[in-house]
């Protein structure tokens, strides 16, 4: 009995030890339950909160309203605007009550701190703070830099002035009419005017001796702001090359001068002791002998000198009480570090050619306007001597040949050009000037200073060595020589070529490129390199660079010297005949630009996080890899698709937070504008225009930031919201209230939703529209210089010359090109084409049109487009003659040229007229193109060029169409056809 008792006991103790071991495991749970939604809430990020504080040497804090500060400090001091605490922090600008222009700037930094703070910086500043939790916190404050001065924070201090001489007002003395050479008599009315900046405006007080002026007690005087301040001259020359702003003024009128208005005058301002700032004033002692200042020179205008010479310019003061002041400035540049002043004597010790200039004698006392007088210093110099050998231009011929003409050129870079004597040797002996031998001392076809001697007929004996010796005569200057040998195996044409695989270049940004065009012949001429793209100035900021062995070595290449480069023969030191040329790409590679480059991301426990790596820009521009790393150490990741974003994305945890690294290997920004203006009074509007060139490469544009600057001062900085771009896919934007003639550089930017892309700038010029030509000028008959407006295509292969029958060479070709222009008169303009060597067959010469701004409105029935009537007179005589056409140019995305108008070989010797009608979908202009013959007896002229709204008269059809169809001599046969068709007609009539 005693057993079984015994394990029910056991049994039943188990049973409870199993319950308690139950109740145990729930209340464990529960408790790691209610801990773990404890650290969730303890640990779960918030939204960021700023708070803006401040320290530095403030003047006064105040609130101006429930979410923003005033900050008022002294021009000068040093702010600290700090304390926006979260982790990632931005600080932009806008502009204030003290700025004199809008700036915006973006300082990633918690501590904002500004030294020696000027005026400009005045404004608003932001602080926006994001944690990636919740909306940016953004904070803001207003800093307002008080000062009295008549400088504008830095701008007219100079090195070691004392900032006690830039407190002081500016007075000056005026009178009624101008500023009267003699005394201030009395019966005259004097102003004086007292001028200061300062922030806030300032108070001003004048006094005559230690009295206060009282208007209203004192019937001779007045006291008043002027409606514009036009700041004294007095300023701008006391702080030699300083471009000082206006400032506040108040004017003190002295009506007919009484014997007590001749006393010491105080102008008195202050700001109220705002910042400590103490108040300043100036006095002036009128008295009847005040005078403004002239002064004498002591040298010509023009001064011309040897290197090495002491040089000493002298200015006296001839007039002027209170004594005057004389100070000397230099244009451009500063004055020489040699130079000495010593009373009005400017001295220069062992003048050098970088000492050349324009140098500016100025006296100031502050009554009237200053005194000046200029001397133009010119420094002799000579280097460059070099030579040009010119075959017989009327045979197009590029070698030697006995019979046939030759002319040798000789040329000096000297100061002064037109004071260069050129002396010619043959064999050592001084040339005489024969039938056979002429000297040119100034060649009309050559540069100017350019001395020419030209071998008539030449002969075995004309087979000899020349010399060509520059010197100026008198001077110190050492001259210089040059030797040519001539002979028919002397002389060999040149000939320039691209090596085998060196058309293209590729080089990583930052390194070393050599561009490669190879040159021969005899003598062999230099090598000259340009950019391809005319517009663009080479890497070391000359247009032009010349090379001796055809080779250009760039270094530390960057990705804006990437580009095509055009290498040519040099026209002097050889050869002068058609320039021989290449071209060479270059390509620069460099690595890919991401956005932002370093980036704060917080999320949530177990959340998923979706890294992006946004790519700027790079070249090649399209991703061909992306890595992806943690900490520094890599991450397997898949392929990237080259048209998408390289991301990442994965699950939030405790293992695997840290810093993480877009490394992409390998989309750009681009836009073109068309040149539509419109013009009102004194403003002129600009339609900008662009394109997206690889949407799909970028995130997704939401809109696009333009920033306008003239002089650089903003004049517009805004954001624009378009649609989404589509390549290809015209975008504009108008340019409204821009300053004719002031030209503008224009930024856009692309803005997506992760920030902003690459900003891309230009330049907009302002140009004369032509809407249509008014009656007065009708008709351009190229008499002015400036032809109507017309410009030669900077694209083509040569130029259109302006020419009448006084200015024809008279060895130019015979049997081609018009005596005179289409009215007869010698005196009369045309535009031609001249096609004598070194032009060749297939040689193209373009003159454009002045830009005709119209829109598309609707033109005659059936049509969408107003008509436009292009009338000109040609001139096509010579068995050599190529080809005339008429172009349509339209500027839209891309510049469209059509032809309209067309007319190949000879056509007589008169001047014939032609009519072509247009209907142009925008701003266009009209394209005359010429293009050169097998022959130098080619020669093609324009004159009397019109382009009119509406359609040609009916009259000119018959001529237009015959002429387009080619068929000149149909417009011969015309009149017999016409006199046929009348004979058949009357025959039928009588029967």
């Amino acid at each position: 009995m005693g057993r079984p008792d015994y394990m029910c006991l056991c049994v039943w103790l188990w049973e409870i030890w199993m319950c308690l071991c139950e109740t145990l495991f729930v209340v464990i749970v529960a408790i790691m339950f209610v801990y773990l939604q404890m650290l969730v809430f303890v640990y779960a990020p918030a939204p960021a909160n700023a708070q803006i504080v401040h320290s530095g040497q403030t003047c006064v804090v105040k609130e101006d309203n429930i979410s923003e500060r005033i900050y008022t400090i002294r021009e000068g001091d040093t702010s600290r605007v700090a304390k926006c605490r979260p982790l990632q922090v931005r600080w932009t600008k806008t502009a204030g009550s003290a700025s004199d222009k809008f700036q915006e700037t973006s300082i990633f930094n918690e501590t904002l701190r500004i030294p020696n703070i000027q005026r400009v910086q005045g404004g608003r500043y932001y602080c926006k703070a994001e944690n990636g939790v919740g909306v940016a916190a953004i904070k803001s404050i207003r800093v307002d830099v008080q000062l009295l001065d008549i400088g504008v924070g830095g701008y007219g201090k100079q090195e070691g002035e004392r900032c006690s001489d830039l407190d002081k007002p500016v007075l000056t003395v005026h009178q009624t009419v101008g500023d009267v050479r003699g005394n201030y008599y009395q019966e005259k009315t004097v102003f004086l005017r007292c001028t200061v900046n300062s922030n806030p405006p300032a108070r001003f007080i004048w006094k005559r001796g230690n009295k206060p002026i009282e208007q209203s007690k004192d019937n001779g005087v007045d006291i008043y702001e002027p409606l514009y301040t036009q700041f004294t001259l007095v300023l701008a020359l006391s702080l030699s090359n300083s471009v000082i702003p206006q400032g506040e003024t108040k004017v003190l009128k002295l009506k007919n001068l009484r014997p007590q208005d001749f006393a010491n005058y105080t102008c008195q301002v202050s700001v109220r002791n705002v910042c400590d700032i103490p108040d300043s004033s100036v006095t002036f002692r009128l008295t009847n002998t005040t005078t403004p200042p002239a002064l004498k020179l002591s040298v010509n205008e023009t001064y011309v000198v040897d290197p090495g010479q002491d040089v000493t310019l002298s200015c006296e003061v001839t007039a002027g009480f209170p004594t005057p002041t004389v100070t000397w400035s230099r244009y451009p540049g500063f004055l020489p570090q040699r130079s000495m002043i010593r009373g009005g004597s400017l001295t220069i010790r062992s003048v050098t050619p970088a000492d050349a200039g324009v140098y500016n004698c100025t006296a100031v006392n502050n009554v009237g306007n200053p005194a000046r007088r200029t001397v133009s210093l010119i420094v002799r110099t000579m280097k460059n001597l070099t030579f040009q050998i010119t075959p017989d231009s009327n045979k197009d011929s590029e070698s030697i040949q006995m019979g046939r003409d030759l002319k040798l050129s000789c040329h000096v870079d000297a100061q002064p050009q037109d004071k260069v004597n050129y002396t010619w040797y043959k064999n050592g002996a001084l040339i005489y000037p024969t039938d056979s031998l002429i000297v040119l001392r100034s060649d009309p076809d050559m540069p100017p200073g350019t001395s020419s001697l030209e071998i008539v007929d030449m002969k075995f004996r004309d087979q000899a060595t020349y010399s060509c010796v520059a010197n100026f005569p008198g001077s110190s200057v050492p001259e210089l020589r040059v030797d040519v040998n001539i002979t028919q195996s002397s002389v060999v044409p040149p000939v320039l070529s691209v090596p085998v695989g060196g058309a293209v270049v590729n080089v990583s940004e930052g390194g070393t490129a050599e561009l490669v065009c190879l040159v021969d012949g005899k003598p062999r001429p230099p090598v000259l390199w340009s950019r391809a793209n005319k517009d663009l100035p080479m890497p070391s900021g000359d247009w032009v660079v010349e090379t001796r062995d055809g080779r250009l070595r760039l270094t530390n290449v960057t990705r804006d010297m990437m580009g095509a480069y055009r290498c040519q023969t040099a026209p002097y030191n050889g050869l002068n005949i058609k320039r021989r040329q290449a071209q060479v790409q270059l390509n620069v590679e460099y690595p890919p630009v991401v956005d932002p480059v370093l980036l704060d991301v917080r999320s949530q426990t177990l959340s998923t996080v979706n890294l992006r790596c946004l790519v700027l820009k790079s070249n090649p521009n399209r991703i061909a890899s992306a890595r992806w790393y943690r900490n520094g150490m890599p991450i397997r990741t898949p392929p990237v698709d080259p048209q998408s974003v390289p991301q990442l994305r994965f699950k939030l945890d405790t293992t695997n937070n840290g810093t993480y690294e877009c490394r992409p290997y390998n989309a750009e920004f681009y836009y073109d504008t068309p040149n539509p203006i419109r013009t009102l009074k004194n403003n002129y509007s600009y339609i900008l225009q662009w394109t997206q060139k690889e949407p799909g490469a970028v995130d997704k544009i939401i809109g696009y930031w333009i920033n306008v600057q003239q002089n650089r001062q903003t004049v517009l900085s805004k954001q624009i919201t378009t649609k989404e771009p589509v390549k290809g896919v015209l975008m504009s934007y108008t340019l409204t209230d821009l300053r004719i003639p002031l030209p503008y550089e224009v930024s856009l930017t692309p803005i997506t939703s992760y920030g902003t892309g690459n900003m891309v700038t230009r330049t907009i010029q302002y140009s004369e529209p032509y809407t249509y030509p008014r009656p007065s000028d009708h008709v351009c008959g190229f008499e002015d210089i400036r032809i109507c407006g017309f410009t030669q295509d900077r694209s083509d292969v040569f130029d259109w010359t302006r020419q009448n029958h006084l200015t024809q060479n008279p060895k130019r070709s015979v049997n081609t090109g018009p005596d005179t222009d289409r009215s007869g008169t010698k005196e009369g303009y045309y535009m031609y084409i001249e096609t004598s060597r070194p032009r060749q067959a297939g040689d193209r010469a373009r003159l454009l049109s002045p830009l005709y701004n119209v829109t598309a409105a609707r033109g005659p029935t059936g049509t969408t487009r107003t008509p436009y009537c292009v009338s000109f007179y040609y001139h096509m005589n010579g068995k050599h003659i190529g080809t005339l056409n008429v172009l349509m140019r339209v500027k839209s995305i891309a510049t469209v040229d059509s032809a309209v108008w067309t007319l190949s070989g000879h056509q007589g010797a008169e001047w014939r007229k032609a009519d072509a009608e247009i209907y142009p979908s925008g701003p266009f202009q009209v394209v005359f193109e010429g293009i050169r013959g097998n022959g130098f007896e080619g020669d093609i002229a324009i004159d009397d060029v019109s382009v009119t709204k509406g359609k040609c008269k009916q009259k000119d059809s018959v001529d237009k169409t015959a002429v387009l169809s080619g068929t000149q001599q149909s417009l011969h046969l015309l009149p017999a056809i016409v006199q046929l068709l009348g004979t058949i007609c009357l025959t039928f009539l009588l029967r």
